[in-house]
């Protein structure tokens, strides 16, 4: 199994969320939301989703071969799916708490 790690692209994944990079919503009065490639928040955070529950489950079945003694499955490679399905659960559980923390903020405001 090959693992390369992409650089991240903070300017794509801004403007995946719909955001320019000062946070501010792309459509406006010039732009339309297919200026941003037909995606939103919500597509863009359900792939993220599928993404982590995907490696979760690779992470679990490169387990389960190792435990089976398959020899075409080595424990570096198990060990490294599972520190990248860990990763991506950490950063999902961060995301869902920093969204969690606005809507309670959001909701304490006084109109």
């Amino acid at each position: 199994m090959d693992l390369k790690l992409k650089p991240f692209d903070f300017n794509q994944a801004v403007a995946r969320a719909g955001l320019r990079p000062d946070g501010t919503p792309l459509v406006g009065k010039t732009e339309a939301p297919a200026a941003v490639g037909g995606s939103s928040f919500r597509s863009a955070m359900a792939e993220a989703l599928q993404d982590v529950s995907r490696n979760q489950l690779e992470a679990q079945r490169m387990q389960r071969e190792v435990a089976l003694d398959n020899p075409t499955v080595s424990l570096e490679e198990t060990m490294v799916a599972m520190q990248k399905a860990q990763l991506g659960f950490q950063a999902t559980l961060q995301v869902r708490n920093r969204l969690v923390s606005a809507y309670t903020e959001i909701m304490n405001m006084q109109v």
